[in-house]
């Protein structure tokens, strides 16, 4: 019996896919569960398996291919596989891609007689190599394949030797579709950032003093984040129009917190959202970023849980980022960003004190968001984070 293989059910945000990995070819035998193909859209790499043993048929559509929500793609032919048709070796993943470009080709030498092995044009990038190593490479009659190996491990040696390396890698359709946002947010928003510092003494002691407690009760880390999005949810509270956003002429105010909290992943920005944060406690807060991290780290990351945010806090502080000026996560109206904490002098009751300090930055849409309203919203949060208990208290 002949099955579909078809392109998995995309929600209505995302039009259309490409083909990113077929990890095996017309012929081989697969077992149900097997990861046949990866669907890579502008927010998740989609993996669709087998549903029963069998053998791959006709392939339809190939790798980098634009596909659309339940398309067919491939066929796979039910029942036991021919005992002559065999697995493939996996194919590397789209993240894999994305990491590890092809080995680049170099030039070929001039002079090289025609019974030389010579480096196939067709590869994407040349190399543009010196004199010395041209001469080096007739000399010793390298083949195309050891050429590659050369260049691909760039030792100390063939550097050194003045070969120069460049390499061209496709862009993901995350990293597209990415680009196409900001660029968008860039130019059809009125961006302002204002900026303000956080005295993280209070918080880092409160953290250091209840940690091993709270991981012990909770079964998860105190880290900082869930006090900046407890600071941040009763700033929003105060402050709706930081927590709205545009919709052709008019402004939409939201009547709840899910804030999305930007997360590195090999593929590029991933922005989960956590949600109803001013009805989770703090441990649940912590919970739901560890496996957003997890998830983004191993590329299963639904798409559900990056859609819906009202507001949005990223972390550059983790780089080492002691400040910037984040882009706006449209639809929304505001980022916050926060950056690394680095002990500095500071002014306590007249004395100088030496003190945890942060800065933190809000980029805000103008159109709907006014300097004060920015100014107040970002001191807030300041306050809470230095005054923690007045978020237990909500004064």
């Amino acid at each position: 019996m002949t099955l579909e293989i078809k392109v998995p059910t995309f929600p209505e945000s995302v039009a259309e896919g490409e083909i990113a990995t077929w990890h095996f070819k017309e012929g081989d035998a697969v077992s149900e569960g097997d990861v046949i193909v990866e669907i890579e859209t502008d927010k998740v790499v989609m993996e669709v398996p087998a549903i029963t043993d069998g053998v791959v048929g006709k392939i339809l559509k190939a790798e980098g291919q634009t596909v659309v929500s339940e398309e067919v793609i491939g066929a796979l032919q039910e029942g036991a596989a021919p005992a002559k048709a065999a697995k493939t070796e996996p194919k590397p993943s789209a993240q894999d891609k994305a990491e590890k470009p092809e080995p680049v080709a170099a030039e070929k030498p001039a002079g090289k007689s025609a019974s030389q092995p010579a480096v196939s044009s067709s590869e994407p990038v040349a190399v543009d190599a010196s004199p010395a190593v041209r001469r080096r490479l007739n000399e010793q009659n390298l083949s195309a394949d050891q050429v590659q190996q050369v260049l691909a491990g760039a030792d100390s040696n063939t550097q050194a030797s003045g070969v120069r390396i460049e390499k061209r890698v496709p862009m993901t359709r995350l990293r597209k579709t990415v680009a196409k946002r900001l660029l968008e947010v860039q130019q059809s928003n009125a961006l302002l950032t204002t900026f303000n510092e956080v005295d993280m003494y209070a918080v880092m002691n409160l953290r250091k003093q209840y940690k091993d407690q709270f991981e012990k009760v909770h079964g998860v880390g105190l880290g900082f984040m869930s006090f900046f999005l407890k600071a941040t949810c009763e700033a929003l509270k105060q402050f709706p129009a930081v927590n709205a956003s545009i919709d052709g002429e008019d402004i939409v105010y939201h009547g709840y917190y899910d804030i999305g909290v930007a997360v590195a992943s090999p593929r590029g920005l991933v922005v989960p959202v956590v949600r109803n944060v001013d009805q989770i406690s703090m441990a649940e807060i912590e919970q739901a970023i560890r496996d957003y991290a997890g998830q983004a780290r191993g590329g299963s990351l639904e798409i559900a849980d990056m859609q819906g945010g009202t507001f949005t806090i990223t972390n550059g502080g983790t780089f080492g980022s002691m400040l910037s000026t984040p882009i706006v996560n449209a639809p929304q109206s505001a980022i916050l960003g926060m950056h690394n904490i680095v002990e500095r002098p500071v002014a306590i009751n007249g004395e100088v004190k030496i003190r945890p300090i942060m800065y933190l930055a809000l980029s805000y849409d103008h159109r709907i968001i006014d300097g004060s309203e920015s100014v107040s919203f970002l001191k807030t949060i300041k306050e809470y984070i230095e005054n923690p208990s007045r978020m237990l208290l909500q004064v």
